[in-house]
Order: structure tokens, then sequence, then C-alpha cells
């Protein structure tokens, strides 16, 4: 008997999660109902260097018996110059032993209370548990990076990825960016006069490390290629 293993060809909801905790360089930061406070973070360590999170237990006597709840809100955008660059949202939800301030210089101790994300599939609820459970993604941090050099320096060979596209997208697409990438594959968006949509290239096998990323791309551009060509021989 024969059997056939289904191939991962897209991220799980932790582990896009984790990819925007980890690329995010800012993020709204709501506590206890008070006035949101933008904290932006260009050090180096991204918007979440400053903040931890941990599990409820870990929570010791040392600590104070009140605690002050917070929202940690992240907005993912797409780098790329496309119609609606709203990706998706993350709100993580937790308790301080005080009041968050950007004049905060240690990592601030955040109590987990839970993590939603809201992009195109809905509404999904992730633990603390499945993210720490979870590999971060090796293109993370490098994508905004990779999709801007793609459209800058070599855009001219984007629309030849549409021969990728199946069922075939009609004449109606007016151009055509990257949306997204990550260790499955990359998002192509296509945009009709009046519309958009979303669509998948995966990679032959997730990236492990980041300088597999590059030759996944090329890869990707010369099976492009050879679709162009209808009547060469089967492999």
């Amino acid at each position: 008997m024969r059997l056939f293993h289904s191939r991962v060809t897209q991220p799980t909801p932790a582990e896009r999660v984790l990819s925007i905790l980890a690329a995010a360089h800012s993020m709204t930061v709501v506590n206890d109902g008070l006035d949101p406070i933008e904290v932006h973070r260009f050090d180096g360590t991204g918007a979440m260097g400053h903040i931890h999170l941990h599990e409820p237990s870990e929570v010791g006597p040392t600590h104070p018996d009140i605690r002050v709840p917070v929202r940690l809100e992240f907005t993912d955008i797409a780098p790329t110059p496309v119609r609606d660059r709203l990706r998706a949202r993350v709100t993580v939800t937790g308790l301080v032993s005080a009041r968050y301030s950007t004049e905060t210089t240690e990592s601030t101790c955040m109590e987990f209370g839970q993590a939603v994300i809201e992009d195109h599939r809905g509404r999904t609820f992730v633990t603390l548990e499945t993210l720490q459970g979870t590999t971060p993604d090796p293109i993370a941090t490098s994508e905004a990076a990779m999709l801007t050099h793609l459209m800058d320096s070599h855009g001219e060979l984007v629309p030849l990825l549409l021969r990728l596209v199946r069922p075939q997208p009609d004449r109606s697409v007016e151009c055509v960016f990257p949306l997204a990438m990550d260790r499955y594959g990359v998002t192509l968006r296509l945009e009709h006069p009046d519309s958009h949509r979303d669509v998948r290239l995966p990679f032959a096998t997730p990236v492990s490390r980041i300088d597999q990323a590059g030759p996944r791309i090329h890869a990707l551009l010369a099976a492009a290629r050879r679709a162009s060509h209808p009547n060469r021989l089967p492999a």
C-alpha cells in the first residue's frame, strides 16, 4: 500500500503570531483601560525586546498581589505597495506588576493571558504553550527587506510568477505584487480594476535557514520560465 503525506504549504496561526512578534518594530500598549501608548523600538531589539511573556504559574510570592491588566496590539502591514496593506492583527493580553512606561529600560515581566490573531482566515486564539512549542520562522525578521528588494531590484520578474498560478488568471489582472513570504512559500497579490485576490506559491521544501530563501525564489522563477514552453519534453 502506498502512503501519501500532505505537504505543509502555509504557516500555522502560532507561527504567524510568533513571526509578527519577532518582526514588529512598534506596538500599542493599553494599560488597564487607559489611553493607548505607542511604543517604537529602533534599537535592534524589536517591539518585544522589552516585554517578557511567562506562564501564570511562574508568579511567585515576591510579585504584588494586585497586577495591572495590559493589552499589546500589533498590526502586520505588507511592506510592498499593495492596495490593502493590512495583513493581520495580533493582540496579546496579560498582567504586569505596574503600568507600562516607555521609559522602561529593562524587560517588563508580563503574565501571559492569551494571544489572538485576526487575518483573512478569521480569528484564532493561540496559547503560550503552543507559542513556546513553535519553531521560529528564519525568514520572519528579514521578510520585509527581501520583499522590498524583490520589488525594487527585480520587479520585472514578479509577473513571471503568474505562470505558476492555477487556475491561470485572466487578462483583467492589472498588477501583481509579492504580498508575503515565509518559510513555506510566497503569497502574491493580484490586483484587478475593482478587486484583488491573493494566491499562494509554495516552495518545494520549507526553508530551515535564511540562506535558503534566495535559492527557493530562484527555483520558483525557474519553474515559471519552464512553464512558458508548453512543448517542452516531460522531465
